[in-house]
């Protein structure tokens, strides 16, 4: 079976690879959410291949199409982790550095022994072995595109459940982007706990919380 393009870019730095993305990080709320993958490509049988084959970047895929490569990823990968950052720490810390230092951390959770590490686009930070940033790596390598897969559901679920408690908002539907939906409930009903008080909008200006 042919392996795909994504597949083929990865097998090129190895035969265990790690791929890191974030998502959420042009959001007004919730958390920033980044996830490693570790592919270990000699364990995997054509089948599995083919199954994999699918991947692509995350905003590419339908929502159901992501939910289901979501359980694929988490079967077929040697190792996968999860890493989020709240509202308070990206204000607290900064929304780069709070990027960089998540995307560092999901990979340290989930590099094999010798394996190559990558990253969506960005060097991550607290690493002590060389990583690739890959300039829109999701598109390009099936680590990447399976972790910005896992951030993105794991990211959305969370703002599923969040709209439960914080009913009116919408966040079941832009889960914290600034849609003009959102931007009419910030000006209206004023922020949550889960907006970024560090983010200059035009939905904020109209709140005076930014100069």
């Amino acid at each position: 079976m042919k392996r795909s393009d994504l597949i083929e870019f990865d097998l090129q730095h190895g035969t265990v690879v790690a791929g890191a993305d974030e998502a959420g990080r042009g959001c007004l709320a919730g958390p920033i959410v980044a996830a490693g993958v570790c592919f270990d490509y000699e364990s995997l049988s054509p089948d599995d291949y083919g199954v994999l084959g699918a991947l692509n970047d995350s905003k590419k895929l339908t929502a159901a199409r992501r939910e289901e490569l979501f359980e694929v990823i988490l079967r077929l990968a040697k190792s996968v982790a999860v890493i989020s950052r709240s509202a308070a720490y990206i204000d607290e810390f900064g929304l780069h550095r709070t990027n960089l230092h998540c995307l560092g951390t999901a990979l340290a959770r989930v590099r094999g022994v010798n394996g190559a590490l990558l990253s969506d686009g960005y060097m991550p930070s607290g690493l002590d072995e060389p990583c690739e940033a890959v300039v829109k790596g999701d598109a390009k390598s099936a680590s990447i595109a399976a972790a910005s897969i896992i951030a993105k559901v794991s990211r959305d679920r969370f703002m599923c459940r969040a709209a439960l408690t914080h009913d009116g908002w919408g966040f079941e539907n832009h889960v914290g982007y600034a849609t003009a939906a959102h931007q009419r409930a910030i000006i209206e009903r004023g922020l949550t706990p889960l907006h970024r008080r560090s983010f200059a909008s035009a939905a904020y200006e109209q709140l005076s919380l930014v100069a």
